[in-house]
């Protein structure tokens, strides 16, 4: 069986399992109503609208 030669230290292991906290870039979609940007299964920022309803009032 394998057996390391030097001890791996603590800062080397934690920037290892640091790696996969890393986000990704959030998802994007376009609004029904108006075509504005905006974040899937959320209130459109620029016409309050969501699921074919006004959800907001936007001024």
């Amino acid at each position: 069986m394998a057996v390391p030669k030097k001890k791996t230290s603590k800062a080397k292991g934690r920037s290892r399992k640091a790696a996969a906290w890393t986000l990704g870039t959030a998802s994007r979609s376009a609004c029904d109503r108006c075509g504005a940007t905006k974040r899937p299964h959320h209130v459109c920022g620029n016409c309050g609208w969501y699921a074919g309803r006004q959800a907001v009032e936007v001024d």
